[in-house]
């Protein structure tokens, strides 16, 4: 199952008994195993077959030695806080050593990949190469830097910037890569609309510079309106994210109302029908690429498992087969921690009639099965059930747990928390707003005790059970909030803003229980939780471009803006620490604090240029202390991040979604259900979320055999299935994961 540590603590398969074949030999087994692995994670690693080789392969999808590298990547990206300009300043020593070790460990990562494949392959893999580059280049820099600050000279530590290349090119970073790979596949038709757009702006500068330029208008600050054709080009490229609207028009517009005209049919042009076009280009090459490497992993998925059957496969009468021995201790080697009640079913969905073996068609099945998840539950007893069942069973019992199950019951609960949100917002000083907060807690208390009476509790409280938990720890937290907020009331003397703070937080996260009342909120919900590993995708993507950015505006703007504490009473607190904002807008708006100083300052400050507004006065600021092609950095990220990474996020989260709302079951998990249910042993996900059989779930498992009828019921007892969402089929369609 997607997420499980594949590879880690390689079983080696059971003694053969009399009636099974002998047991593969090791060395066949992983083989074959690596193969389905790859197929099921859709990596595309063409390794080297020996026994050597493929043990060395294992080796190297073993998640410690994934969790190893990432560790080095992520302390090497976080050397930036420790290096100057720095928020943590250690001595450039400390600093050149830890990255000194990051280097090993990544020259240590590819001398392992190197030895497990082809070697005319991995020279050819750029990505190899980028690594091998960047480690000699970094080397040359610190050695450079270092000579240089043991002689009193300041240095440039260029190669930081290169860092996110080790996050970027090592095998583990594939779906990083493919985010990359749709904006490089994005960039050739994107730039066409990209220079027209360009085109337009300037033909506007143009317009505007003929119009405006000889009539002697002023901005609001006093300066010359549109006589430098740089500025005007600047100025209406702003306009396009509508920061500087309407500032920007006013001196034409008091001038005469009819020049209004033209900047509505600019901003009509530019803003509407240009930045839609950017949209509809990024989202209709984002859909074709996907497509077309969906279908480029189904093929090397299946040849991969064709590799494996090729292996393991014998001959039974006219057809090649695995053994279901073979076919066990392949899926035990594969997947380690599957239990031996869903490996049974996934064996009767692969040997339908129980001939002993699976044919090839079902064999190639295998990644997929084994990438759907299967719920295994077990139906037991209430424990009030065991230790009471007279008063359990009674009448008044039974009508309490028919009343919590029942529809109406989540109804009233629903009525209540609207009405406590209508106090929430009332004055809280009032005596009869604070006695109402104690009743309202006390209701939902009293809810979740009535649950843990009518539902199992370890089941309530089960590992898939999500909303249980989210409902019972708002209301832990409604409880805090309250015996807080009380308690600093009693104490007059003590006043801590910050407690109050979180008082209040803690108070209004309790209407947040209206989520799991409604349906469709949980659906949107669970949707965002479904795609939110994918987006961990575009997470990365943005990490790297706004590390390389903040690096570079680190090693050019650092130290020229200053931030001073709003008490302080040096006249430079009113220019940020530099005379040449004097004035500007940069200064009047207090944005002292939007610095490249150190990192988090950099990375903040990036956060803002994202949103867009006012960005261009954080600009103007930096090109005032600098120079004015200073802004060209902030024309660049503006390009980069708005114009075309978010587009591109917008267009996978349009996918997802369309994805979340219209998908239907796959072939392999319509196969697995049917199986469930010709068993005798499926539950709805629906049964399980509304509480209809939640009070008897457990996650405990319970092997079970038997070859007919009667004997499946029995070895049975107790024992249900169920698919646990679509969610892993959708993120595989979406642009990040692209598994199928």
């Amino acid at each position: 199952m997607p997420g499980a540590h594949r590879a880690a603590g390689l079983h080696r398969p059971r003694p053969s008994s009399p009636e099974e074949p002998p047991a593969l030999e090791d060395q066949d087994l992983l083989l074959a195993a690596a193969y389905v692995s790859d197929a099921q994670y859709n990596r595309n690693v063409p390794f080297e077959t020996s026994p050597q080789a493929v043990r060395l392969y294992h080796f190297y999808n073993h998640w410690t030695m994934r969790a190893a590298t990432y560790f080095f990547i992520w302390v090497d990206l976080a050397l930036a806080l420790f290096e100057e300009p720095a928020l943590f300043p250690l001595p450039f020593l400390a600093t050149s050593i830890a990255e000194v070790l990051c280097l090993t460990a990544f020259f240590g990562r590819l001398v392992h990949f190197a030895k497990v494949t082809p070697q005319m392959v991995f020279w050819k893999d750029t990505k190899n190469i980028c690594i091998m580059v960047t480690i000699v280049l970094t080397l040359i820099d610190l050695i450079t830097y270092g000579s240089l600050e043991a002689v009193n000279i300041h240095g440039v530590r260029w190669s930081r910037a290169l860092r996110p290349v080790f996050l970027i090119n090592f095998p583990e970073s594939r779906q990083i890569r493919r985010a990359f790979r749709s904006i490089r596949n994005t960039l050739p038709d994107i730039l066409y609309v990209f220079l027209l757009f360009i085109f337009s702006v300037l033909i506007f500068s143009l317009m505007a510079l003929k119009l405006f330029g000889d009539r002697g208008l002023k901005t609001v600050q006093g300066s010359p309106y549109f006589t430098n054709i740089l500025d005007i080009a600047f100025e209406l490229y702003v306009l396009v994210t509508t920061a500087n609207s309407p500032d920007v028009m006013m001196p034409a517009y008091e001038f005469n109302w009819w020049y209004s005209l033209y900047f509505i049919t600019y901003i009509i042009i530019n803003t509407y029908i240009f930045m839609s076009v950017f949209l509809a280009v990024v989202y209709n090459n984002y859909r074709k690429h996907l497509k077309n490497e969906i279908r480029t992993l189904a093929y090397l998925k299946r040849h991969k498992m064709i590799e494996a059957f090729n292996i393991l496969k014998v001959k039974v009468g006219t057809e090649f087969v695995v053994k279901e021995a073979q076919w066990r201790q392949l899926a035990k080697v594969v997947e380690p921690d599957i239990s031996s009640s869903h490996l049974e079913l996934l064996l009767r969905i692969s040997d339908e009639g129980q001939k002993g073996y699976v044919d090839k068609t079902n064999f190639l099945r295998l990644a997929d099965l084994l990438n759907i998840q299967v719920v295994t539950i077990n139906i037991k007893r209430h424990p009030l059930e065991a230790w009471m069942p007279r008063v359990y069973q009674s009448s008044p019992s039974l009508l309490v747990q028919k009343m919590v199950r029942h529809r109406i019951f989540v109804w009233v609960y629903d009525v209540i928390i609207l009405i406590n949100a209508i106090f929430i917002a009332l004055d809280e000083k009032n005596p009869l707003i604070s006695y109402a907060e104690w009743l309202f807690l006390s209701l939902y208390i009293i809810e979740i005790l009535l649950k843990l009476y009518t539902y199992e509790p370890r089941a309530y409280f089960g590992r898939k059970q999500f909303w249980n938990w989210f409902d019972t720890l708002i209301i832990i937290a409604a409880l805090v909030a309250t015996v807080a907020n009380t308690t600093i009331q009693s104490a007059r003397k003590y006043n801590s803003q910050q407690i109050l703070d979180i008082v209040l937080i803690l108070r209004i996260l309790r209407l947040l229980r209206v989520i799991v009342s409604i349906q469709r909120f949980r659906v949107i919900v669970t949707t965002l939780i479904n795609i939110g590993p994918t987006m961990l995708t575009f997470g990365g993507l943005v990490l790297v471009v706004y590390y390389v950015f903040a690096i570079i505006g680190m090693e050019v703007f650092h130290g020229k803006v200053h931030f001073f504490d709003p008490g302080s009473t040096s006249p430079d607190a009113l220019v940020c620490g530099n005379p040449a904002l004097k004035d500007s807008a940069f200064a009047r708006g207090r944005y002292c604090r939007n610095n490249f100083n150190d990192l988090p300052a950099s990375l903040i400050l990036l956060t803002e240029l994202t949103v867009v507004n006012q960005w261009h006065i954080l600009a103007d600021g930096f090109a005032l202390v600098t120079h004015q092609a200073a802004k060209l950095y902030f024309i660049g990220f503006h390009v980069v991040v708005v114009i075309l990474i978010v587009n591109i996020f917008i267009a996978f989260i349009l996918e997802a979604f369309f994805v979340a709302y219209s998908l239907e079951k796959s072939e392999v998990e319509t196969a697995i259900e049917k199986k469930i249910q010709e068993l005798g042993v499926g539950v709805q996900e629906e049964e399980v979320q509304d509480g209809k059989l939640i009070d008897n779930v457990d996650a405990k498992d319970s092997g079970f055999s038997g070859d007919d009828g009667d004997n499946k019921r029995k070895a049975l007892k107790g024992l249900y299935f169920r698919i646990a969402s679509k969610s892993k089929v959708q993120d595989r369609g979406c642009f990040a994961a692209a598994d199928v």
